[in-house]
């Protein structure tokens, strides 16, 4: 498939190494609930009570909100992130006048302008009753200093745990005890056309209530500049959200936590009708994984895939070139359902395509739960591990398969990745060379960059598909050598401060890379 139609089709990567848009892991959220709120101390990371739901009841037909207001207000704090003034930089931008024409100052008297910190806003919401706070990473993005202010109006200072910019979420903590929570509710139950309300602190508005229906749900609304990174399956509702709202709670009519405040639809910057959530399946699991681990444990399914409801769209307009057209056209020879994700093509390594899912199949369900679109297996995937099975159903042509599923992370293994990890600092996956590449190369080791993420091989101006072959003077003849080279400089085992990389590239050209790993 043409890579610049790729872009016009909106193709989304489903955790295909080298893009970087991983699919995560875990059905701890929903279908293993106990590790946000048990208390079972071995699987308990949250401390909350625990609260029984009854799913079976249905909200008050009067769509009284009061209850769920009173216990959401309490569990949602207003954030001040403060970023300090770059003093140096204020004074190498700022240029005397008379200094510059006539090489002396003003007579003394003339004084450069203060560098002013920078100072934003936006809400978070306690999960725990020891002080853990989940809210966006825009939130809190550069801050030197974050400030919380809890409802009754104590104010803490906070440190942030870890933070996920895929899916905007972070994790941040502040020193208290007994604190009020929100329960977590079940995202995946939701219905379009439900009540929800947003709570959060709009324009520094604290405690503010504001009640909508869900919209739609699975909505993908392409934030930021096209980072194919980004993991968006929005709850999207028609509650007011506005500057300050970020990071704040959507709860339903039982007062559970369903999704965090993220964004809004605006050509103005503010509320115009409609606002997204991040789904608590999805929320919860990445705060999971930051309290433990100090990172996302993101699993990969390994195909890029293709809405079929997107595939449909693009048929239907006027302006698509004729050859992409009969690629589409070819595309729906091949779906017989009118929802989900179309597998256009796979990875270098894919544990879908080794499962047996093939180019053509339309995927419609993961672990029973329906996916219709590309935006829905996006969160569906979002929730696991890698290390997770997974039953992945597939319409192949009319006929439904089902497929066991082992899901594994972007460097192609099941161990936990921790911060400190060398392949996820480095943001790559890698792999031996097999004995024909071996030959064709004229080579006798070295590995493959099989994928780049955003790290530093991608900031170095390596590309994947270049073959590494010396670092720091030792060859590379495993992935697991060239993480014991990283691991032992970012642990003062080894005198390196950086690395010096050497190999080639399939054409032949040999290329030499430094990577700084202080900065």
């Amino acid at each position: 498939m043409n890579t610049i139609w790729k872009g016009v089709l909106g193709v989304a990567l489903v955790a295909a190494v080298g893009s970087g848009a991983a699919i995560g892991t875990s059905a701890y959220m929903m279908n293993h609930q106990q590790y946000l709120v048990s208390g079972d101390s071995t699987s308990n990371v949250f401390s909350q009570p625990v609260r029984m739901v009854n799913y079976a009841s249905v909200a008050a037909e009067n769509t009284d909100f009061t209850m769920a207001a009173e216990s959401a207000v309490h569990g949602v704090v207003h954030i001040m992130a403060t970023q300090n003034a770059d003093e140096s930089a204020s004074q190498r931008q700022y240029i005397d006048p008379f200094e510059y024409f006539f090489g002396f100052g003003g007579g003394g008297s003339f004084q450069r302008p203060k560098a002013q910190p920078r100072v934003g806003a936006g809400s978070g919401v306690i999960i725990s009753t020891d002080g853990y706070i989940i809210t966006n990473n825009h939130v809190i993005e550069g801050a030197d200093e974050l400030e919380v202010t809890l409802n009754d109006n104590r104010k803490f200072d906070a440190k942030l745990i870890g933070t996920d910019p895929a899916t905007d979420i972070a994790l941040i903590k502040i020193d208290a005890k007994d604190l009020p929570t929100i329960p977590f509710g079940d995202s995946e139950k939701l219905k379009v056309g439900e009540w929800v309300l947003a709570v959060g602190n709009p324009f520094n508005l604290t405690s503010t209530v504001t009640a909508g229906i869900v919209s739609a749900k699975g909505r993908g609304i392409s934030l930021g500049s096209g980072d194919k990174s980004k993991i968006e399956s929005f709850i999207q509702t028609d509650a007011a959200v506005n500057p300050g709202n970020s990071g704040g709670a959507l709860v339903n009519t039982k007062g559970e936590l369903v999704g965090i405040n993220t964004a809004i639809y605006s050509e103005t910057g503010s509320y115009a009708g409609y606002s997204f959530a991040v789904p608590i399946s999805i929320a919860g699991k990445v705060a999971s994984d930051l309290k433990q681990y100090g990172t996302v444990q993101r699993a990969v399914l390994g195909v890029q895939i293709i809405g079929v409801g997107d595939i449909m769209d693009q048929l239907s307009m006027p302006n698509v070139p004729d050859k992409y057209k009969e690629e589409l056209k070819g595309m729906k020879e091949n779906i017989k359902v009118s929802e989900g994700a179309y597998v256009a093509e796979f990875a270098d390594r894919s544990v879908a395509k080794e499962a047996g899912i093939e180019v053509g199949d339309v995927i419609i369900s993961v672990n029973g739960v329906k996916v219709k679109s590309a935006n829905a297996l996006q969160e569906q995937i979002g929730k696991y591990r890698p290390g997770d099975k997974v039953t992945v159903k597939v319409n192949r042509k009319g006929t439904e398969k089902s497929f066991e599923v082992q899901l594994k992370n972007a460097q192609g293994s099941t161990k936990v990745v921790t911060p400190s990890d060398g392949t996820e600092l480095l943001g790559g996956a890698f792999k031996a060379l097999t004995d024909k590449e071996k030959r064709e190369y004229g080579v006798s080791y070295g590995i493959e960059v099989t994928g780049l993420t955003n790290g530093k091989l991608k900031d170095a101006g390596i590309k994947k598909g270049f073959i590494i072959m010396v670092v720091n003077n030792q060859r590379v003849k495993t992935p697991e050598d060239l993480e014991k080279i990283v691991d032992d400089i970012l642990h003062g085992r080894a005198e390196d401060q950086g690395l010096f990389i050497k190999g080639f590239y399939p054409n032949g050209r040999t290329k030499y890379y430094a990577i700084d790993l202080a900065e």
